[in-house]
């Protein structure tokens, strides 16, 4: 055996993070994991670096076959930047639910690019990470001075593991304005304000950084030749594995987010609107990526309302679509609105406003699985387009939690016809996968990839779906004039 076979992951969720050990064949050996928790400090509330820099001390050493590791690779949540100064840490690094900026954020929007220039829509708390940046500028400024490089998240650790500063695309264009993903280039506003001048040097998610320090090598009982790779942003790490085997391929993420990529799309053509949640992220090998999302997840759960998920049966979707039952969004042209937000479920002609305790207890999960399939293949088909949506040849990729859902799957794959669509059956998350890929990116392609295509329900079920499609369609319309 390759005494460098393994590959560790550091994959770093804005609640948990975890240590994934791969085989060289992409089986997971081990796992471990550690609730991530804010702090609060100097007027702001900041991620807990100290509490994950100690469990990563702890947790490292008690892998088993640790001394064959010989790449480690890491992807994180976005919207998190670590300033760098001459001895770690000059500032600690804003957690992006902190909300307190105040008249800072009127200021701040008035410094912006538009979004033809950023693809970035404007977003709450603190998500837009030029919010962060340039709130610490203006209300830092000694902290500010003692800035050497600034570091997403993903390269923070890379850093802290090799003492190599770099940046990397995924994590500058994911919508932080700081970013012009059609370019591959800071935004004009943020070089102008200064954010940019410390900024590390750009490296690509999957080259070697370096090698683990040596004191931390011998620390954490590793190999001291083992090679850290860059690392990149979490929603790119699972779309980097699609990337990798099906060049060309939509992806829907499903969990919390519904998130919907289109790589390969030509964007010159293409208006996307910041009002619907419709952006353009940066892949891993550098290129722009429409991208629309809603949460998904968070509505099918407010549907089922106490019902048990599993209820999201084939059998019970027909009975929603012959009893008339329909959920409307709210209508997110309107300032504030969130896409995708339940805004009313009607029966045929009754409206019953957004109360799912009044849906029969039995087709609350088929309803809510009814109406993300609806708002799946709706975002989708924006971000497409016409003659590709069309296209039989066309494939999407549908990974996630919904994966499981019979009731979601059956009839996303009816709106979505004739394009093909693929079931992810890779039992490790999306992130982690991605992101022991990105060690391996020059290896052949399909690695780690595991797909299994989803057959059409029966002829009379894609015509009922599709026609209930067309009538939910004509509402939402009608309620938007």
């Amino acid at each position: 055996m390759d005494r460098h076979a393994h590959t560790l992951v550091l994959d770093i969720g804005k609640s948990n993070a975890k240590l994934v050990l791969f085989s060289a064949e992409g089986d997971v050996l081990a796992r471990r994991v550690h609730a991530n928790a804010p702090v609060e400090t100097d007027g702001y509330t900041a991620l807990g670096t100290d509490a994950l820099q100690a469990w990563l001390l702890d947790a490292m050493p008690t892998l088993p076959e640790r001394r064959q590791i010989g790449r480690i690779g890491i992807t994180t949540h976005g919207a998190a930047f670590c300033a760098l100064g001459d001895e770690g840490l000059a500032l600690p690094p804003m957690d992006y639910e902190w909300d307190g900026y105040g008249p800072w954020r009127e200021r701040y929007v008035a410094l912006l690019d538009g979004f033809e220039v950023t693809g970035s829509p404007l977003l709450p708390l603190g998500l837009n990470a030029g919010l962060q940046l340039y709130w610490l500028q203006q209300n830092r400024p000694e902290a500010w001075a003692r800035v050497r490089h600034w570091l997403p998240y993903p390269q923070y650790w890379a850093w802290w593991l090799t003492g190599v500063a770099a940046n990397e695309a995924t994590s500058l264009g994911c919508h932080t304005h700081l970013w012009q993903p059609a370019r591959n280039a800071f935004a004009p506003w943020a070089v102008r304000q200064g954010l940019t001048d410390r900024f590390a040097p750009l490296r690509l998610a999957h080259e070697v950084l370096g090698p683990l320090r040596p004191e931390l090598a011998a620390t954490l009982g590793l190999a001291p030749d083992c090679r850290v790779h860059v690392g990149l942003h979490d929603s790119n790490a699972c779309l980097a594995r699609h990337l990798h085997a099906l060049p060309g391929a939509s992806v829907v993420s499903t969990g919390t987010w519904t998130v919907v990529m289109a790589p390969g799309v030509p964007t010159d053509a293409l208006t996307l609107d910041p009002l619907r949640d419709q952006l353009f992220n940066q892949s891993v090998e550098g290129q722009p990526v429409p991208t629309a999302r809603f949460m998904g997840g968070r509505e099918f759960a407010h549907l089922c309302h106490g019902a048990d998920p599993s209820l999201a049966t084939l059998r019970a979707l027909r009975d929603v679509i012959e009893a008339g039952w329909m959920v409307l969004p709210e209508d997110s042209a309107q300032p504030g609105a969130a896409h995708g937000r339940v805004a009313e479920l009607r029966q045929c002609e009754r409206r019953i406003g957004n109360r799912p305790g009044e849906v029969p207890l039995h087709l609350r999960p088929a309803l809510g699985a009814w109406y993300c399939a609806l708002m799946t293949a709706q975002t989708l088909r924006e971000l497409l387009p016409q003659g590709l949506a069309a296209e039989a040849a066309h494939t999407v990729v549908l990974e996630g939690p919904m994966t499981d859902n019979p009731a979601f799957v059956a009839a996303l794959a009816a709106l979505l016809a004739p394009m093909r669509l693929l079931r992810s059956v890779d039992e490790v998350e999306g992130t982690a996968r991605g992101a022991w890929l990105s060690t391996r990116w020059d290896e052949p392609a399909g690695e780690g990839a595991r797909y299994a295509e989803v057959a059409l329900p029966e002829a009379v079920d894609v015509q009922r779906l599709q026609t209930a499609r067309g009538a939910w369609e004509a509402v939402v319309e009608g309620v938007a004039v």
